[in-house]
């Protein structure tokens, strides 16, 4: 009989995605600005950022406003957002990051954020190892992806249900999912040090009581969004 491994092994390969999977989503969804990561990063007017699924280069834009850097590149999927994130940012590159050829210098940047992106790729594990050359030694990494072991997706699956989304957890453009365990996992393989793998909120109202009661030991639970921060050596 095949091992899991195995089968997993013969299964063709996912297609390329294209911009056109994402011709049903909000304006929203390219246009927020992640804030939880612009509370993390230094101030450091001379930073370089780059920004994976940059969307139309709010996140980037408000880094460099508030003086956490003071050159931005993004990399985006989507035509649409890439044109508006071009007004915003120094340098934007359109196209999948799976197939793109990143003609840029090695160890160039002092930051790289990625929110919600790496779920949506076919092998996250390589574009981490591919991103990592244009990182300096030192440079912070910040990282947001949906929670799998979210309370919601264990009580789909008690109703014997897998039903993807428009948005959230299930979106239905998501190919890849995560516990906060194996996010970790999956940084520290590529050669990043991770310092920090939790909620991307705090726990609020009945969730923050949920958590109390169990003694934090389900709090894996309890949060829709795990971030992460690590660092390059």
């Amino acid at each position: 009989m095949n091992s899991a491994a195995d089968l997993a092994s013969n299964q063709p390969p996912l297609p390329p995605m294209s911009d056109s999977a994402y011709s049903i989503k909000a304006n929203h969804y390219f246009e927020g600005v992640r804030r939880t990561f612009l509370e993390q990063l230094p101030h450091n007017p001379t930073a370089r950022l780059i920004e994976l699924g940059c969307g139309a280069g709010n996140t980037a834009t408000a880094a460099r406003a508030q003086g956490k850097c003071g050159w931005t590149c993004g990399i985006e999927l989507c035509a649409e957002p890439a044109a508006q994130a071009r007004s915003r940012l120094d340098q934007v590159i359109l196209g999948d990051i799976e197939q793109l050829a990143i003609d840029l210098p090695p160890s160039s940047f002092d930051v790289l954020l990625m929110s919600e992106v790496l779920e949506h790729l076919r092998d996250p594990a390589r574009v981490l190892a591919k991103l990592r050359p244009l990182l300096r030694s030192g440079a912070i990494v910040l990282a947001g992806s949906p929670n799998v072991c979210h309370y919601s997706v264990l009580l789909m699956l008690l109703r014997g249900r897998w039903d993807y989304e428009r948005e959230g957890i299930m979106d239905e453009t998501h190919l890849r999912w995560f516990s906060p365990a194996t996010y970790r996992q999956l940084f520290e393989n590529a050669g990043y040090v991770v310092d920090h793998v939790g909620p991307a909120w705090p726990l609020r109202g009945k969730h923050r009581l949920a958590n109390a009661m169990l003694l934090r030991r389900f709090e894996y639970l309890l949060h829709s969004q795990i971030e992460l921060r690590a660092h390059c050596v």
